[in-house]
């Protein structure tokens, strides 16, 4: 079966630093593009990072530009986000987006169950 299980959350201090893995199985991790979105309480769920299947091409809203970090194994089948200088607007459950792109595997998405980031002094 399908499955992406995110890692690495927790707390962290403000200017701190954490690294989220989400592995990924049941599907062929390398025809998908990836992303990291993250959702607020009472909050929209948004996009944080987004890699395309090779990891050739990064993609990251002004708010985590510089700071965020995704990047791929397409041995491991595993997709990371570093992320640096975290301030409090960062605390989100962070969650693992699997996409398909029109080249392959169009029109299949999968998403995991994600992984609280908290960041507070």
């Amino acid at each position: 079966q399908v499955q992406l299980v995110e890692s690495g959350g927790g707390l962290v201090q403000p200017g701190g630093s954490l690294r989220l893995s989400c592995a990924a199985s049941g599907f062929t991790f390398r025809k998908y593009a990836m992303s990291w979105y993250r959702q607020a309480p009472d909050k929209e769920r948004e996009l944080v990072a987004h890699i395309t299947t090779a990891g050739g091409s990064t993609t990251y809203p002004d708010s985590m530009k510089g700071r965020f970090i995704i990047s791929r194994d397409n041995v491991k089948n595993t997709v990371y986000l570093q992320m640096n200088s975290l301030k409090p607007e960062d605390t989100a459950v962070y969650y693992c987006h699997a996409q398909g792109t029109i080249w392959s595997d169009s029109g299949m998405d999968y998403w995991g169950k994600g992984t609280l980031v908290t960041v507070s002094s």
